[in-house]
Order: structure tokens, then C-alpha cells, then sequence
């Protein structure tokens, strides 16, 4: 069978079929399903049966992979994969993976283990699309802004509400910190499309207060949350979803009442972002080598 591509929304979101991703890919169909996932950003494949090693195996067809996270532990004997369960902590805030280091993925899997009965959502945005919305005042200011990413912050919930597992996860998540500053425009290396490259790791505006810069940040987030801008995915069993994490959000809706969700993340390794005057983004604090090479 030759593998086929059918759209599922106008700005982003593709199924791939015609391909059984649980086997070795050859050079063509790792190329087709490469140049799907610069059109589409976002790439489900539907009756996959892959265990965590055939994920890996699947994901090292686009490059070398990540270690499972910067600060987060891995599945246990697999140190490249990380487990997404809601019993350790809910992503309901919009991000692009681990933003915070220099060179953050280029690529993320996720492979559905645990579905609940209703709810669970993934929600991925198109960024690229974002931009192409902007009106021109704000594009060209976009174009100019640099943005200070960091994994040290709390995700607006206040301590007060916070268990002592939670704070636990939390003290985790900072153990190293990290901070980074990336153009708010980036030019992806493949397509030179220019997506808003920002998401709940983007803190603060290079130049401006916290204040002002959460106003700014809002605004431009407004554009990539906008409903035509996202896929709404809901996850059956034996299903994998592949999105390009240079120009997407994605975001874990929180609406299953608490029951039995878990996902595996097997992510990628990245470039170092560049803006649209070429140039790169710049480390302020942290070492992300233990987790991750600098793709070419």
C-alpha cells in the first residue's frame, strides 16, 4: 500500500495510513511522512501496536532522541520515554515541549496506554497559522521581539492549593532551572515558515516588565489558541499522534473526572531556534546537555 494523508482540519491535523509504523521504515516512506508533517504540523496514526521500544524505533527515523525530560524521570528501563500520566501531574496549559533549554525538540510522539471512557483531549495549534493571522502592525512587531523562557515558575496555581505531592512534582520540575531566550518569531529550518514561538514557558518580553509582558504575550497567545488554529484530538486505544513541536502548542484538556489517563512521549532531538534575521537563540541559565544533542 502507499501511504495516504487525509486532512482532518484546514490549518492542522493529518491521519496517515497505508504505512504500519511497528516496522522499519524505508528511506521514501520516512520522507513521506516527513514532508506530511511540514505541511499538516500534527500526524495521527490509527491501529498502531508499538511498546515503548518500537516507539523509539519509530521516532529515530526522524533523528536522535531526547533523553524522557530535563528534570522529570523516565519509564522505568526506558530512559527515553516519558510517561504522561495524570496521576503525576495534568498539562492543561498551552506549551511547546521544553522551551526552556536552548535546543528544545524537534519532533514529539505521544502513544495512547490508558484512554478514559469520555474527555482527555489533546489540543494542538498551528503557530504558523497564528502568524499568518496577525495583522500587519502586529506582525511586524512580533517580528522585532525576543522572549525569556523558563521552567522556573508556578503554573498559576497557588500554594495555598498545592498538596505535598504536588509540591513534590513542582520541586522536581525546577530542580534545575533553566532559562532561555528565543526569537518570537522562528523560521523553521525545513519549510522557512515563521510561526509565534512562545507558549506557557515564555515569562517575559526582552526589554519589557512582567507586567507589560504578559499583556503582550496574551495578545499574540490569543491568535494560537484561536479555534480554527487547533486540532482537537481524541485519543482511542493503539493510537500515536507525531507533531512538529518547532510550530505547535499543544495542550492536555483536564475533563475526565479524574480517571486513569496515561500517554508515552518519546521526543526528538532539536535545532537551535533562529529568527527571521538569522539570528540564534541564546542560554541564560542551565545545562541541557544531559538531556539533549543539537540536531544539524
Amino acid at each position: 500500500m502507499s501511504i495516504e494523508i487525509s486532512k482532518v482540519t484546514a490549518n492542522i491535523g493529518a491521519r496517515v495510513s497505508g504505512v504500519d509504523i511497528s516496522k522499519p521504515l524505508d528511506e521514501e516512506q520516512v520522507t513521506a511522512i516527513r514532508e506530511a508533517l511540514n505541511v499538516h504540523k500534527a500526524l495521527a496514526f490509527d491501529d498502531v501496536h508499538l511498546d515503548d521500544e518500537g516507539q523509539q524505533a519509530f521516532a529515530r527515523h526522524f533523528g536522535d532522541l531526547t533523553t524522557a525530560h530535563p528534570t522529570v524521570s523516565a519509564v522505568d528501563g526506558a530512559p527515553n520515554v516519558l510517561p504522561v500520566d495524570s496521576e503525576r501531574g495534568r498539562a492543561n496549559h498551552w506549551h511547546t515541549d521544553v522551551t526552556f533549554v536552548l535546543n528544545p525538540p524537534q519532533a514529539s510522539t505521544l502513544r495512547s496506554i490508558t484512554v478514559p471512557p469520555y474527555g482527555g483531549e489533546t489540543l494542538i495549534a498551528s503557530s504558523a497559522a497564528a502568524y499568518r493571522d496577525l495583522p500587519a502592525p502586529l506582525r511586524a512587531l512580533a517580528d522585532t521581539l525576543w522572549a525569556e523562557h523558563t521552567n522556573d515558575y508556578d503554573y498559576a496555581v497557588p500554594d495555598e492549593q498545592i498538596d505535598e505531592e504536588q509540591a513534590a512534582q513542582r520541586a522536581q520540575f525546577t530542580s534545575i532551572k533553566f532559562r532561555t531566550a528565543h526569537p518570537f518569531v522562528r523560521v523553521h529550518p525545513l519549510t522557512g515558515e515563521r510561526g509565534l514561538f512562545i507558549g506557557g514557558f515564555a515569562q517575559r518580553i526582552v526589554g519589557l516588565s512582567v507586567g507589560e509582558s504578559r499583556k503582550l504575550l496574551d495578545l499574540f497567545q490569543s491568535y494560537v489558541t484561536r479555534p480554527e488554529n487547533i486540532l482537537r484530538w481524541r485519543w482511542s486505544p493503539n493510537q500515536l499522534v507525531l507533531f512538529d513541536n518547532r510550530i505547535t502548542q499543544h495542550y492536555a484538556i483536564d475533563n475526565y473526572d479524574g480517571r486513569p489517563r496515561r500517554l508515552h512521549r518519546v521526543t526528538v532531538a532539536g535545532d537551535v531556534p533562529v529568527g527571521i534575521e538569522g539570528k540564534e537563540s541564546h542560554s541564560i541559565e542551565g545545562d541541557a546537555s544531559h538531556y539533549t544533542s543539537v540536531a544539524e
